[in-house]
């Protein structure tokens, strides 16, 4: 008898995984109890970590939780720098990805975007005693310094920039700094807030992005059961003021609404 219910038991999980195998990732993501979501964890105030306590804070991750909460699942943040992250939600090692994901008709094509929950627009910085870059057409030949795979990186190489990789806002800093790159690109409230921890940092914005782009939350194609249910808390959180307060407090405006 022990060995039948053994067995039967031993029967009754296959069919529960191999029924798991054939939902969606929503599915698995309300079985499993929580969300697995990539994030750099060094690009502030994005996503970071507290310099007292070490623990992962940030605009992104506070949306990371605000979402899980009302999903009624734990937010799982996984950390990494920013091609890794893509390459773990491509590998399903991930589920998703909260990190300032701007969404562009190249990563559309390969992922589902939920609606956007803020707006960004791109800063052109140089050191401030740099007078040859005025403007982004004037990238051309430059050396710039960005994370692999961002869009900030695919746009300076468009005006013709060479483009160097690195893995944090800090180290990109650096080397305008230091003059191993003459220039980098990144959210302007990126910028601004590096500014305000580091206000003697001897750089300059001298050019802006004419519009916002929008930043929304990435999944694999397909899953769109756990995108309806993102958009879902995305658009309750907009509506109880969430988004709001939270933009505020990292970032000291509402860049959740597009203008």
């Amino acid at each position: 008898m022990k060995k039948i219910i053994a067995m039967l038991v031993v029967l009754a999980l296959a069919a529960s995984l191999a029924a798991l195998a054939e939902g969606t990732l929503y599915d698995e993501v309300l079985a499993r109890g929580s969300l697995i979501i990539g994030t750099e964890g060094m690009w502030s105030p994005w996503t970071y970590h507290d310099l007292d306590t070490d623990e992962l804070v940030g605009f992104d991750v506070e949306v990371g939780k605000a979402i899980c909460e009302k999903l009624g699942v734990a937010a799982e943040f996984s950390e990494a720098p920013w091609d890794d992250i893509l390459a773990a939600l491509d590998s399903k090692r991930d589920d998703t990805m909260i990190n300032g994901v701007e969404v562009t008709e190249q990563r559309a094509e390969k992922y589902d975007f939920t609606t956007p929950y803020c707006y960004v627009r791109t800063a052109l910085v140089v050191r401030g005693d740099n007078e040859d870059i005025q403007s982004f057409e004037d990238l051309n030949g430059r050396t710039t310094a960005n994370s692999i795979g961002s869009t900030y990186m695919t746009l300076a190489e468009s005006y013709g920039a060479i483009a160097e990789g690195v893995d944090t806002l800090d180290e990109t800093m650096q080397m305008v700094l230091s003059g191993r790159a003459e220039a980098t690109l990144n959210a302007v409230d990126s910028v601004g807030d590096y500014l305000r921890v580091h206000p003697d940092a001897n750089i300059k914005i001298v050019a802006l992005t004419e519009e916002a782009s929008p930043v929304a939350i990435p999944v694999r194609k397909g899953e769109t059961a756990l995108v309806d249910a993102m958009n879902t808390a995305i658009e309750e959180l907009r509506a109880e003021g969430v988004l709001s307060e939270l933009s505020i407090k990292y970032f000291g405006d509402d860049i959740t609404a597009e203008n």
